[in-house]
């Protein structure tokens, strides 16, 4: 079977489909519902804010689902403070931990010695080998089509995902811009064993911390209907098009800095649309893949209608 996958095999799942990190939004209802439906459920560490609180959820997980899950570690959100929650990890032995946005190197060495599983999600051919030197057990290759953070490079997934599968030897998971059987399946021609995806993992009934106003918009809006902000401070990162949003970029061409730009890209400033549905005074992340999204299935009514339609592929092209 095609879901027979170094990724499927390494991460002891169904389906090699990942839940991205979703800050402030990935938590046990949704990990767990993932996980259950033959994918692997992540929790987003850093937007915890204790370790302990990152333990409770954590037990939540384990009582909703006795499969695999992982937790993320958003590194560039703080840069330093994560050892206790990687530790919290390592006590309750999670079966993956993965890392986006900053330097792994630190995690690596304090999960040294345990048996967890380690993803990085990487935007560039250098950055994935660096990852594979490290001790990677997996790369998440994320294209710029992908919400959130994203490479300097403008490089497309089509593209970035055979570039790297052909210069590491670790499994490559393909993310950005896939929402659907027909981009998991194009993930695979192109090199990839696995999928991860986070837009569209937004708008499902599980995802229950997104406020109905940012599923509605991920909903109405179509693949132009996002942009990128903080491009000028090197951290270009993919919202839904609003006119905070625009804000955020006049003040860029303006006074291009970090110090001009915190009080307009903060946590807090985020939430204010995905929790209260402000999008006056917030924005939301969102990748090009929202003009493929026109429902909130269930997770496990989502990963179906993708297992299907992947089939139907396989079996159209005769594969």
């Amino acid at each position: 079977m095609i879901w027979d996958t170094r990724v499927a095999r390494l991460l002891e799942i169904n389906y090699p489909i990942i839940q991205g990190g979703l800050a402030y939004l990935a938590y046990s209802d949704l990990a767990a519902a993932v996980s259950n439906a033959g994918g692997l459920g992540q929790i987003t560490a850093m937007s915890l804010k204790s370790p302990q609180l990152l333990r409770d959820e954590i037990k939540k997980v384990k009582e909703k689902t006795d499969k695999p899950f992982g937790v993320n570690f958003a590194i560039g959100m703080h840069g330093t403070g994560f050892e206790e929650m990687v530790r919290v990890a390592i006590d309750e032995k999670v079966p993956v931990v993965s890392m986006t946005g900053g330097n792994p190197a630190p995690i690596f060495e304090l999960l040294n010695g345990t048996n967890i599983k380690k993803l990085v999600l990487v935007a560039a051919v250098r950055q994935a080998q660096k990852a594979q030197q490290l001790g990677a057990d997996a790369v998440m290759v994320v294209g710029q089509e992908g919400g959130g953070h994203l490479g300097r490079d403008d490089v497309g997934t089509m593209v970035l995902v055979p570039r790297v599968a052909d210069s590491v030897s670790i499994p490559v998971i393909a993310s950005g811009g896939i929402g659907d059987g027909r981009g998991w399946m194009a993930a695979h021609a192109l090199g990839a064993e696995g999928i991860e995806m986070g837009t569209r993992f937004i708008a499902t009934k599980e995802c229950i911390h997104a406020s109905p106003e940012y599923v509605q918009r991920l909903i109405q809006s179509s693949e132009s209907d996002t942009t990128i902000i903080k491009r000028s401070i090197g951290a270009p990162a993919r919202v839904l098009r609003n006119e905070f949003a625009e804000k955020i970029i006049e003040t860029e061409k303006k006074t291009p800095t970090y110090e001009a730009l915190k009080e307009y890209i903060s946590g807090e400033v985020n939430k204010k649309f995905i929790y209260d549905g402000d999008e006056q005074n917030g924005f939301g992340w969102a990748g090009q893949v929202t003009g493929l999204i026109q429902d909130v299935p269930s997770v496990h009514e989502l990963i179906q209608r993708m297992v299907a339609q992947a089939e139907e592929i396989r079996v159209k092209w005769g594969h």
